[in-house]
């Protein structure tokens, strides 16, 4: 198992964060179907602008070979175009209310649940883990702004760890407990001394959970809904203990088992995921679906800080990693932060756009935020066969968004690199 393929079993991994190279090809025409909600170049507050997004979008799902592109992108407030293309099905057409699984989208709940703790003096960043989850291995070094922030120096049980892959490759239906997770790197060493490195770690926000549960008295899902998902208005945005989705459901479908499976390179193969177990991505009661809606809403929601002080909102966007991270040799996931990309809390600063970007079973999305322009896109995308590259394929969601951030932004694109 390679730690390429790997990164494929990530709610939102640093390696398809802005720079993943677009597949290229031909693999027959896009298939376009609009819902009858759906903005495009009708109602649009720039119809030019929508019909740019619009060519944009049917080339990447040929070149890309997508089986469907929901997308809303408004700026100040106004709808540029909000859209569905292509089938969620064979004979399905996709629509801008289906729903599907916001993957690291929660991430940034949960980053926010945590700042209006502080806010409240509930808690404080600077607290030990040890206060919530004593028993942890190192809590009494790591601090909860370390896992927020994800500088722990605690190993992913995800990204670079062989027992996670086999076990949840060989039952994508297995529904996964915060112990099974944190088993996997309970008894591993930290990669370094916490706070002086960044490592992309699912284990971060499993703690985090448990420590904000404790905070609160409260089920976590319960205290996202009070606190983040309700005042933002997030009507479509549901938490689940299951691999449940709300219909109208945007199935998803992928090729990623096949170097596991020992499936041959020319042999077709495509498996339906729409209903693989989640519960493995994070912290249990954040494992969601959501709709394109409230993608949207949630760019704007936490990019312009809305539920925060001005001190927290300053902390979540803050880009004081940049230059003070490195890569280790052991560390698959260890990533430099510069101008391109840097980890704040809960979120990815690329430029000056704040964003999340999931990539996970099939599914992926990018929702962002530009705030001195107040741009907000918001782009999910389903993949057909010719999308993979042996077990292996891009965020064309990313790809896309980086597309229409440099067309309405062009003077402050989302960065390329990466």
């Amino acid at each position: 198992m390679t730690a390429t393929m790997m990164t494929r079993r990530c709610a939102g991994t640093i390696a398809v964060l802005l720079g993943m190279t677009m597949l290229s090809g031909c693999f027959g025409t896009a298939q376009d179907h609009s819902s009858p909600t759906a903005t495009g170049g009708r109602g649009s507050a720039d119809p030019a602008k929508a019909a740019a997004i619009t060519e944009m979008i049917r080339t990447q799902m040929k070149d890309a070979h997508l089986k469907s592109v929901i997308v809303r992108v408004s700026v100040d407030g106004k709808d540029i175009i909000r859209e569905a293309f292509g089938e969620s099905m064979t004979g399905v057409p996709a629509t801008v209310d289906m729903h599907f699984r916001n993957g690291s989208v929660a991430i940034e709940y949960m980053a926010a649940l945590l700042l209006r703790l502080v806010d409240e003096k509930k808690i404080s960043l600077d607290d030990k883990l040890s206060e919530y989850v004593p028993d942890f291995p190192h809590a009494d070094e790591v601090t909860v702004r370390d896992l927020a922030q994800m500088t722990s120096g605690y190993p992913d049980y995800v990204l670079g760890n062989d027992a996670f892959v086999t076990k949840s490759y060989s039952d994508v239906y297995h529904a996964w407990t915060p112990d099974e997770q944190l088993a996997l790197i309970k008894d591993q060493p930290l990669l370094y001394p916490p706070g002086t490195n960044w490592n992309y770690a699912h284990s971060n926000y499993v703690l985090l959970g448990q420590v904000l549960e404790k905070v609160t008295g409260m089920p976590l899902d319960r205290a996202l809904k009070q606190k983040v998902i309700d005042p933002l208005h997030l009507t479509g945005t549901v938490a689940s203990q299951t691999a449940e989705i709300p219909p109208p459901a945007l199935h998803a479908f992928t090729s990623e088992r096949r170097p596991f499976l020992g499936i041959p390179a020319d042999q077709s193969f495509l498996e339906e995921s729409t209903y693989w177990n989640p519960s493995w991505t994070l912290a249990r009661g954040s494992v969601e679906t959501s709709t394109i809606d409230d993608l949207h809403a949630t760019a704007i929601g936490i990019g312009t800080g809305k539920l925060l002080s001005k001190e927290s909102y300053a902390a979540m966007t803050s880009t004081a990693l940049r230059g003070k991270t490195t890569v280790l040799p052991e560390c698959v996931t260890c990533t430099v932060m510069d101008d391109t990309r840097t980890y704040g809390i809960g979120l990815w600063i690329a430029g000056h756009w704040l964003l999340q970007n999931p990539l996970f079973s099939g599914y992926a999305a990018t929702e962002a935020y530009l705030p001195s322009k107040k741009i907000a896109i918001a782009v999910a995308v389903t993949f057909d066969e010719g999308a993979f590259d042996g077990g292996d394929y891009p965020n064309s969601a990313s790809t896309l968004f980086r597309q229409i951030g440099a067309s309405l932004a062009p003077d402050d694109p989302p960065p390329t690199g990466g």
